[in-house]
């Protein structure tokens, strides 16, 4: 059900978005009115959140029932129902095809009433609260003059960045995302010499209701969006090898792979910020990872000009992985809920370059008969299917392979893949779904379709 505007982006965005929707392979595969439909519902599904929570499950410390039926006590406890009936409703579903995926229905949109009280955060604590989480204090731009602890507040999201920090009301572009309660006056977010820390509204009535996981079994559960988590598995690491996780911040992925090769073997993990590289290290120690070897590092200079280089750090001799994972700093257009994007067409356009860097020095250090997989958490022709087109041309030791799990859509039209060539990828397009997936439709089943947009190919080195 659309109850927000479709995505707001730059008019020059939105005009280059069509062109990739309506491409001439597009257009002979399919007519006019069938893909411009397809494109608007992408814009539509874009703003609105997933109508489920993916968690994935330490696997390697408790067995998915186990961690299920502990899951499901500890949201009891933490959740205030509004009445027996919603506590019945809460369903914690094992994905049919993913054996660490833990599935969790949202519910919305709801009929939430709106209040005279108002809270006005930043268009990414918003895009936050639609999917489960509280409000917290830096997220907060404008509150009413005299707001204190316990009132109870609407809150709407800034979708433009257009209100000015401290205001005491905003009348431009913004959305409804729900009702909660003030746990800070205003003055404690505001009128500080340090930025105010905690949550500064406590949602009670959100507009769409999902469980917060905050301080929720942090060891055996953790969010991650269903096409992230397939990634690590069409990696399909094994116990004993060096893997090596290219841009691996903040590190959900880096962790995966170290499960599901049951932390026996050598996971690199490399980014080129180092209060990341902490985050990477406190997710591993906090999972009982210990195959994690993380650096502060930029991939691109990451093969090191001396083949006999042997130092346990990078640079690397050329082939010391026996698979490699490039999930790449990509436009992130596939991300969901987002209801604003202010980037312009030069920066949407600016990471195809950085990408074919990223995976030159990928190639370089995977053995041969060594496993590539190149991801992104965007829709662009230019950053997915072209960028596979230009690897095979430029790369003539890579071959395309199956994917397992393939729960997604196969290749876009556009670049000159091969139908063939085209199977082999996976793409997640929640539009194609968009109108045909009721979220009334049982929920496993929804779930493969409902997706942020994302993509996958895996590459075998001759």
């Amino acid at each position: 059900m659309s109850i927000f505007p479709r995505i707001s982006l730059k008019p020059e965005v939105t005009e280059y978005l069509k062109s990739v929707f309506l491409n001439h392979e597009v257009l002979a595969a399919v007519d006019r009115q069938e893909a411009e439909s397809r494109f608007h519902k992408l814009l539509t599904c874009l703003s609105h959140p997933p109508s489920y929570t993916c968690v994935r499950a330490s696997t390697h410390l408790s067995s998915l029932e186990e961690i299920r039926h502990k899951l499901g006590e500890e949201l009891k406890k933490q959740q205030k129902w509004s009445s027996p009936v919603e506590e019945a409703s809460l369903q914690i579903l094992p994905h049919p095809q993913i054996p660490d995926v833990l599935l969790l229905p949202v519910n919305g949109p709801r009929p939430v009433k709106q209040l005279n009280l108002e809270v006005v955060v930043g268009a990414q604590c918003g895009s936050a609260v639609l999917r489960g989480a509280h409000v917290f204090a830096p997220g907060i731009v404008a509150s009413p003059k005299y707001m204190k602890a316990g009132d109870v507040v609407s809150v709407f999201s800034d979708l433009e960045g257009k209100c000015t920090r401290g205001a005491t009301s905003f009348q431009g572009k913004r959305v409804f995302v729900g009702n909660g309660v003030a746990e800070m006056d205003r003055c404690s977010i505001f009128c500080t010499d340090k930025p105010a820390k905690g949550i500064g509204v406590r949602m009670i009535e959100p507009l769409y209701q999902s469980p917060s996981f905050d301080g929720i079994l942090p060891t055996l559960v953790f969010l991650q969006n269903l096409p992230s988590v397939v990634v690590g598995h069409v990696l399909g690491p094994r116990p004993g090898e060096r893997i090596l996780d290219m841009c691996a911040a903040p590190g959900g992925k880096t962790c995966h792979i170290a499960a599901v090769m049951g932390d026996q073997g050598e996971v690199v993990a490399l980014d080129r910020i180092r209060n990341k590289i902490d985050r990477i290290r406190q997710n591993a120690q906090m999972l009982h990872l210990r195959s994690i070897k993380a650096h502060c590092f930029d991939s691109t200079q990451a093969v090191s000009s001396d083949p006999a280089h042997a130092a346990e750090g990078p640079p690397f001799a050329p082939e010391s992985f026996d698979r490699v994972l490039l999930d790449a700093p990509c436009s992130g257009l596939g991300q969901r809920p987002n209801m604003a994007n202010t980037w312009s067409l030069k920066e949407i356009c600016s990471y195809q370059p950085l990408q074919r860097k990223l995976f030159h020095a990928a190639v370089q250090l995977l053995k041969k008969g060594g496993v590539l997989v190149y991801s992104t958490c965007t829709v662009t022709l230019a950053e997915n299917e072209e960028q596979v087109a230009w690897a095979l041309d430029t790369f003539p030791c890579l071959t395309l392979q199956p994917q397992e799990p393939h729960i997604g859509a196969e290749g876009m039209l556009g670049a000159g893949l091969s139908p063939e060539q085209l199977h082999l990828l996976q793409r997640f397009s929640p539009e194609l779904m968009w109108d045909q997936m009721e979220r009334t439709a049982p929920l496993p089943r929804r779930a493969d379709g409902d997706t942020i947009g994302f993509f996958i190919a895996k590459f075998l080195k001759n």
